[in-house]
Parts: structure tokens; C-alpha cells; sequence
């Protein structure tokens, strides 16, 4: 099981001031106390690979929009990492317009963790 992030306060050696040091783990959503943080993550993930095939072609955020048929907005959407309003099905539709096999897995989760998972691995062809 994933320990929690937590807060733990160290003295910078100046009088009062104390700095804050922050426990990370694998997932900036979880940390940030996100209820759809492994949705999130995954989302984050096929995002990224779609912001690099966009960038690998030379493809400016209208040409983009085109291709992937959507409007430009939701480009810049994508680009600045809103995920709302992006569905994994549909970031499924917008690699496959960009000439990426998309595959889904599933699998029974390994005994050392408590929960089940949501996961995307975006292959080097992507990245």
C-alpha cells in the first residue's frame, strides 16, 4: 500500500522560519487529495503521448484540431493539461488519428498491493 503524502517541517536555521518539505509519491493527483487521481494519471499519460506525436509532426494547433476533429480550444486544452471534458475514450480516438494501435489490458492485480489500478504506458513511437 502507498504511504500517504504527509508534511514534516525542518528549521532553515533563521530564527522562526521553518521550510516545508513535502512527501511525494508516484501520483501528483493522489498527493493533491484528488478522488479520480488514478483516472487522472492515466489521463495525464495518453495526454503527454498526444502533446509529442502533435510536436513530433510539426503540426500547429489548427492543423492539429483538424485532424483529430475537434476545434482549436480543445487543442490548447490538451495542451496545457485540462483533461475535463476529455474522456479516455475519446484520447483513444485522438491517438488513433495520429496512426497509434491502442490496447487495453487487463490483468490481475500483483498480491504487494491493496488495490487495484488504472494504468497508461505510452511506448516510445509516442513519447
Amino acid at each position: 500500500m502507498r504511504e500517504a503524502p504527509r508534511k514534516t517541517r525542518r528549521s532553515t536555521g533563521r530564527g522562526d522560519e521553518e521550510e516545508a518539505i513535502y512527501k511525494v509519491g508516484d501520483n501528483v493527483f493522489a498527493d493533491l487529495g484528488r478522488p479520480d487521481a488514478v483516472e487522472l494519471l492515466a489521463k495525464a499519460e495518453l495526454v503527454r503521448g498526444i502533446r509529442h506525436l502533435i510536436a513530433a509532426r510539426g503540426l500547429a494547433q489548427a492543423a492539429a484540431a483538424s485532424l483529430l476533429g475537434i476545434a482549436q480550444p480543445d487543442v490548447s486544452n490538451l495542451h496545457r493539461g485540462r483533461l475535463a471534458g476529455f474522456s479516455m475514450e475519446r484520447l483513444y480516438r485522438f491517438l488513433n488519428a495520429l496512426g497509434q494501435d491502442v490496447r487495453i489490458v487487463v490483468q490481475p492485480k500483483p498480491r504487494s498491493r491493496a488495490r487495484a489500478t488504472v494504468r497508461a504506458l505510452v511506448r516510445a513511437g509516442a513519447r
